[in-house]
């Protein structure tokens, strides 16, 4: 049901007998989508008075297609189909400028970004529209001019909210960081350094934008932060030390909704502040009570909900990279990557997705664990991270991979980049982890999450990568590496765990960075697999190719994946490839060949008959000594060139990969099993 309120009159029932959804407003007229998202109706609120009745017009009907996230601007309503993501715009029923007739096409009718864009939230301001796309989090805007220069704005992050004013838009980037973009006549783009810590990530929960001015609640206290024409000194005289759940604005006024007894307060850039005469406002939807036991409840929230339900707490305080951000104007639906940022949440989101509880560790006691993160027992490091040998309390050994920190105080837009990676890595590999549970794949044993430290802790693999055994000088003595049974257990062992990831992890996970650094070893010469920093979740029952920015290391990057950006589970059959290749020869993905210069071993070996001719096979191990071993070399080297032939679909899959081992060469993988 639809309350409506305009100063001086009491609040009265909108469709009294009808129940809707989503609401939105605008500065002339309002929209509502009815319970379904099958109908969309507007009432013109330009000429309301105390006697008339607001009559709604039904703007959009189906039978067949649901709309979601309602967005109404200065002139204009637009929502997305619901299954599809398409953007779908109208003219709105109240009275618009000028300037914003320009925008209309000849049918008088707000134009649509076409069906070939798939959003999954958009927001409206005066005259242009704005939404996030579903397959990279990029944004893009349509309208008057001012579209251009915002979607400008962001064009270099990838965005988790979006809420447009007049003509800016702010929005929190996959990270939590705030960005703004758009006219700042009024400084409404300017973040007071007495407002903001330096722009920290997950600073605030949410915003709300007028014509001149941005708002947002602060997420360490629910205090609201405003800056423009709408100053922090204006806010403290009217509402101070008070928490918020939920903020939204009009064009010089602002509304939220109270923590304290989930009242409606508004306020604007005049000075002038109220409660408005209406009823207890529920601040989140109504859930079933088993869907709240590990995220909290509003006190009374059986009551607010009629006892058919609680409303959760968490529903609208959590804003990061893992779990949607609390915005009343769009959010974007959570994936398998997106969880809460604080270290209790993180675990919350990882039972709910049906995780095992990975220990949570201070930053304290990592630092104990590494001796400070000494030199001395850094072991490895990478674009992440530095990768430490430690010794926790209870006398676990753990390898501690730490993502690197920033020692500059000011905040650059290379330095947000950089951090929006390491966080991405971070959530990635915590949530893979922590719902995988195999043989032959690294074990994660727990986290840190503390201001900026990221940390991973793992289980240690005493002989470390595979990459350090093959082609480090110090390790050419190691003679239990040096003997082909050993070599084709560790192309086995490394084969087994992908399978498990392809065809037996739910969600099936393609790991996007198969490369020799990233198998190790551990006590027994057992391999397994790790860094799931660049993983990526499949849909359920979606197995095929699905649209993706190549990642990956030169040397084992799928060449058809780095062209084509379609990512495919035959990515990581090819970088097993690689390093069965590896194996053979001895020589590194990407290797210095003489006079000919760089080359790579895929070219090198690229010939089946010139794998196996005298002088390429690794002179460590030696030719094979008996007929068995002879023949399982053979099947690997063949399968080592199948498996990185240049078109996926040349390429076996990789359970083809381990019939064709297992089943020709048992003899040698039974001998393997004796290595110790």
């Amino acid at each position: 049901m639809i309350n409506y309120t305009y100063a001086p009159h009491p609040d009265h029932n909108v469709l009294p007998n009808v129940s809707f959804q989503e609401i939105s407003g605008g500065r002339s007229f309002f929209c509502g989508l009815r319970y379904g998202g099958f109908s969309l109706h507007c009432w013109d609120t330009s000429n309301c008075t105390v006697t008339n009745t607001l009559q709604p017009k039904r703007v959009y009907h189906s039978r067949t297609v649901a709309l979601t996230n309602i967005a109404v601007g200065d002139s204009q309503v637009c929502a997305l189909e619901l299954a599809t993501g398409i953007a779908r715009c109208w003219r709105g029923t109240g009275g618009s400028s000028n300037d914003n007739e320009k925008v209309w096409n000849d049918n008088g009718v707000f134009p649509s970004p076409g069906k070939s864009l798939r959003f999954q939230a958009i927001t409206c301001g005066s005259g242009f529209t704005c939404g996030i796309l579903r397959n990279d989090s990029r944004v893009v805007c349509w309208g008057l001019a001012i579209a251009d220069v915002i979607q400008m704005g962001f064009e270099n992050f990838s965005m988790s909210s979006l809420v447009a004013g007049e003509s800016h838009a702010c929005g929190l980037t996959t990270t939590g960081f705030l960005v703004c973009t758009g006219e700042n006549g009024s400084g409404q783009l300017d973040v007071p350094s007495s407002v903001s810590n330096n722009n920290s990530a997950y600073e605030f929960s949410d915003l709300a934008l007028g014509s001149t001015f941005t708002c947002g609640i602060k997420r360490q206290n629910g205090h609201v932060a405003c800056w423009g024409k709408l100053s922090q000194s204006l806010i403290n005289s009217m509402i101070k030390n008070i928490s918020f759940e939920l903020i939204v604005s009009g064009s010089d006024f602002v509304c939220g909704l109270t923590t304290s007894n989930l009242s409606l307060m508004c306020w604007s850039d005049s000075g002038h502040y109220g409660v408005l005469p209406m009823r207890m406002i529920i601040p989140g939807p109504c859930v079933k009570p088993e869907q709240c036991s590990k995220c909290g409840t509003y006190p009374n929230s059986d009551f607010l909900c009629h006892y058919t339900g609680d409303i959760v707490r968490s529903y609208h305080r959590t804003t990061s990279n893992y779990d949607e951000p609390r915005n009343s104007t769009i959010t974007t639906p959570s994936t398998d990557h997106n969880e809460p940022t604080t270290a209790n949440n993180i675990v919350t989101v990882l039972n709910r997705v049906g995780s095992m509880n990975p220990e949570i560790f201070s930053l304290s006691e990592l630092a104990t664990a590494t001796h400070s993160f000494s030199l001395e027992n850094k072991i490895g490091g990478g674009s992440f991270g530095v990768v430490y040998k430690g010794k926790l309390s209870d006398g676990r050994d753990v390898a501690i991979k730490r993502g690197h920190i920033s020692s500059s105080q000011t905040i650059t837009r290379m330095m947000i980049k950089q951090f929006q990676e390491k966080e991405s890595a971070f959530d990635s590999e915590l949530v893979s982890l922590s719902r995988l549970n195999h043989k032959h794949l690294v074990s994660l044993v727990g986290f840190c999450q503390e201001n900026e430290e990221r940390i991973l802790v793992y289980d240690y693999m005493e002989n470390g990568s595979l990459h350090n055994i093959l082609h480090d000088k110090r390790n050419d003595s190691v003679s239990v590496i040096n003997s082909w049974r050993a070599r084709i257990k560790i192309a086995l062992d490394a084969a087994k765990g992908i399978e498990y990831l392809h065809n037996y992890a739910v969600p099936p996970v393609i790991h996007r960075d198969i490369k020799s650094s990233n198998i190790l070893l551990d006590s027994d010469w057992t391999a397994r697999v790790s860094d799931f920093g660049l993983s990526k979740l499949m849909k359920r029952g979606h197995r095929d190719a699905v649209s993706a920015k190549a990642v990956g290391t030169v040397g084992y990057i799928d060449p058809e994946y780095y062209v084509l950006n379609v990512l495919t589970a035959k990515s990581d059959v090819y970088g097993l490839g690689v390093v069965m290749l590896e194996l053979l020869t001895g020589k590194k993905a990407v290797f210095k060949d003489g006079e000919e210069g760089l080359t790579s071993v895929v070219d090198y070996a690229r010939e089946r008959r010139r794998l196996l001719g005298e002088g390429v096979l690794d002179n460590r191990v030696g030719s094979p000594e008996w007929i068995n071993e002879a023949e399982a070399v053979e099947i690997l080297a063949d399968t080592a060139v199948r498996c990185v032939k240049l078109e996926g679909r040349d390429r076996p899959e990789i359970s083809e990969d381990l019939r064709l081992l297992l089943g020709n060469c048992p003899k040698v993988y039974e001998m393997t099993l004796y290595i110790n």
